[in-house]
C-alpha cells in the first residue's frame, strides 16, 4: 500500500494539471479577496458579491476538486494503471486507499493559495465584506477582517484553516466512489457540482428544521462545520473533524463494497 501511495503521490509532484489547477486557485483567491475588500470600500457594488462567490473557495473546490478525482482516478481506469496495480498482487482495498490519499493530498494543494491569501489579508487589520454568500475561506475572511490578532489567535487561525481543509477534503471524499463506479471524468464532475448544489439547500432546510439539522450533522455539509471561525469553540472544530473523518471511512467503505467484485476491463 504505501509503494502505492509514494507512487501516486509521485505523479501527482510531476502533473501538469495539478500545477495548471493550482494556478487557477492562486488567480481566484486573490480576486475573491480584493473583491471582498473593495466591497466595503464602496469601489465596486455590493451587488458584485455572486460574481465573488464565483471566485470563493467553496464554489471553486467543488469544480476543481471533482475535476481532480475525474483526472486522477478515473484517468487510471483509462490507462490501466489500476488493471496493472491488481494484476500484479495489490489489493483493491490498498488501491482505493491509494487513490483517496492522492485525492486528499492534492485538494489540500489546490486551497493552499487560499488559507495563505486569507492569512495575508487578515494580518493588514482591513475590512472585508461578502454579503451573505460567505463561506468557508470566505467566511473566516469576511468575519474576522478589521481585527489584529495576538499570537496565540494567530495559532487558532492556523488549527481553523487546517479544520476548514478537512471538512472540504471530506466533502469531496464522495467523488472517490464515484469514480470508482462511474470511470468517467465528466460523470464525476457534473454529479458532484449537483450534488454541491443540493448540498446548500439541504443546508438551508436545516436551518428551518431542528430533526434534520441534527441528520445532517452527521456529514460535513451541515452542523455549520465549514463556518469556522475563531469563535469557534475548541469542541466544535474537534466535531468537525471527528464528523468529517468518519464520513470519509464511510466513503472509503461504500466504494469498497461497489469495486471488490465489478470487473476489471
Amino acid at each position: 500500500m504505501l509503494n502505492l501511495i509514494q507512487a501516486d503521490l509521485f505523479k501527482l509532484r510531476k502533473s501538469k494539471a495539478i500545477k495548471i489547477l493550482l494556478g487557477i486557485t492562486t488567480l481566484s483567491a486573490v480576486v475573491m479577496a480584493v473583491m471582498a475588500y473593495l466591497i466595503p470600500q464602496g469601489k465596486i457594488e455590493a451587488s458584485m458579491t455572486g460574481l465573488g462567490f464565483m471566485f470563493s473557495d467553496v464554489n471553486m473546490i467543488s469544480i476543481l476538486g471533482a475535476a481532480i478525482a475525474g483526472v486522477f482516478i478515473c484517468g487510471d481506469f483509462e490507462n490501466k494503471t489500476i488493471h496493472d496495480a491488481i494484476a500484479n498482487g495489490c489489493s483493491r482495498s490498498a488501491v482505493i486507499v491509494s487513490k483517496a490519499t492522492l485525492l486528499g493530498f492534492a485538494l489540500a494543494f489546490i486551497l493552499l493559495p487560499y488559507a495563505i491569501i486569507t492569512g495575508i489579508a487578515l494580518s493588514t487589520g482591513s475590512e472585508f465584506s461578502m454579503g451573505p454568500v460567505a463561506i468557508g475561506f470566505l467566511n473566516l475572511l469576511t468575519s474576522e477582517g478589521g481585527t489584529a490578532f495576538s499570537a496565540s489567535e494567530v495559532w487558532k487561525m492556523l488549527a481553523v484553516m487546517l479544520t476548514l481543509m478537512i471538512i472540504y477534503v471530506a466533502q469531496l471524499s464522495i467523488c472517490v466512489p464515484l469514480a470508482f463506479m462511474l470511470k468517467k471524468p465528466i460523470f464525476v464532475v457534473v454529479i458532484y457540482y449537483g450534488f454541491s448544489i443540493l448540498s446548500a439547500q439541504l443546508m438551508r432546510l436545516s436551518d428551518s428544521s431542528p430533526v434534520f439539522d441534527r441528520i445532517f450533522s452527521f456529514t460535513p455539509y451541515g452542523g455549520k462545520y465549514a463556518f469556522v471561525t475563531l469563535d469557534t469553540g475548541t469542541g466544535d472544530m474537534v466535531r468537525a473533524i471527528a464528523v468529517s473523518l468518519v464520513f470519509m471511512i464511510v466513503m472509503l467503505a461504500v466504494t469498497y463494497s461497489a469495486f471488490r467484485k465489478s470487473e476489471i476491463k
